[in-house]
């Protein structure tokens, strides 16, 4: 039997989407921005405030699921959007300040800092 709860027990799992990814994202199929897999969003004070009045159900979404942060691959896991509707939307969100993303590595990261990150995935993926 399914188990209509999400991954963390707390959040609805939503079925897998049958409409096509541009309807999401108005026809586009790039984002403003290059936003990493990896890099974590979070919704502003302004994003709160204003989740309602969106004029996208996804946006609302986002906003709402990023109240605290999260990981743009588990923002597109638990909404069952394809990763690249999901860098859409994260990209408008950002482009009107109602949502922050933190990358967690820079153009001037070292080696020994990517490669900890890489084994902190696979360890975390391996965990699942």
């Amino acid at each position: 039997m399914d188990d209509p709860s999400g991954p963390y027990g707390d959040e609805p799992r939503r079925s897998p989407a049958l409409a096509r990814p541009y309807a999401w994202t108005e026809g586009r199929t790039a984002p403003s921005m290059e936003i990493a897999v990896e890099a974590l969003v979070e919704t502003t004070s302004a994003g709160r405030a204003e989740a309602a009045y969106l004029s996208s159900s996804a946006l609302a979404e986002v906003t709402e699921l990023c109240v605290r942060p999260r990981s743009l691959m588990e923002i597109a896991a638990l909404l069952s959007l394809p990763l690249g509707v999901v860098r859409v939307l994260v990209s408008d969100l950002m482009e009107d300040n109602l949502v922050i993303v933190r990358d967690t590595l820079s153009d001037t990261s070292t080696w020994d800092e990517r490669h900890d990150l890489m084994e902190r995935v696979l360890h975390g993926l391996r965990d699942l």
